[in-house]
């Protein structure tokens, strides 16, 4: 008998995927209450994915069960979310400045052209075209730097990280500015620029917090995994 766990496996990923997107872009607001009929009444796929795909987000603190009726979004906390962003400025910002001085030329089209995507969905207000395109721009980057382990590390923090306010931030043309500095962060690599790629990359990930918290600038530049 023909074994359906590679579909299984590719559905659960849809699902998990979708959901994910819609949690950390804020389309699926903290408390909101996610049943696995409805879900995969919604995503027109069996129960198994769909429970597959929640447990998986409950691994990840985006959902958490609730007795007799399903999963309910959870809130991330102020702090958690500054740990999150701490941790990335440690990792990510040393990581562009050491690809800015081994930056491949033949690759800038390519990454331009998803770069202009996010900026699309910005101007759009097409959230999650705006999150794919994003998150492929940068772990692209992240690869090319050449340490698997530090790609791991980056998208699983990315993976577990909230974008507070993305819809407002749309709403004053705020999401349309930090879209820009995607293509801005690009002419800093190719140029070569490795001090200006770190700050904008510790700018950058700061947004995440949303534009209101103000942006203390870099403030230190650590020597991590040699990337300095």
């Amino acid at each position: 008998m023909k074994s359906d766990r590679p579909e299984q496996r590719s559905l659960r990923a849809q699902v998990e995927q979708a959901l994910s997107r819609a949690i950390i872009t804020g389309e699926l607001a903290p408390g909101a209450l996610l049943t696995v009929p409805t879900l995969a009444q919604q995503f027109a796929v069996s129960a198994t994915p769909v429970r597959e795909a929640m447990l998986e987000l409950e691994s990840r603190g985006f959902v958490a069960p609730v007795r007799n009726k399903g999963f309910r979004v959870t809130e991330v906390s102020d702090e958690v979310l500054r740990e999150l962003v701490e941790v990335r400025r440690l990792l990510e910002p040393p990581a562009m400045r050491r690809l800015a001085q081994q930056f491949p030329q033949e690759r800038l089209a390519d990454l331009r052209h998803v770069a202009e995507q996010i900026v699309a969905g910005a101007e759009s207000g097409d959230l999650r075209a705006f999150l794919n395109a994003d998150v492929e721009f940068h772990l692209t980057l992240t690869r090319m730097v050449g340490n698997e382990l530090l790609t791991d590390l980056v998208e699983d923090l990315r993976s577990r990280t909230r974008l507070v306010g993305l819809a407002a931030m749309h709403e004053s043309n705020r999401l349309g500015e930090w879209a820009v500095e995607h293509l801005e962060l690009l002419d800093l690599l190719a140029g070569g620029d490795a001090d200006g790629a770190y700050g904008l990359m510790h700018r950058h990930i700061h947004h995440t917090l949303g534009w209101w918290e103000g942006d203390p600038g870099p403030q230190f530049q650590p020597e991590i995994l040699g990337y300095d």
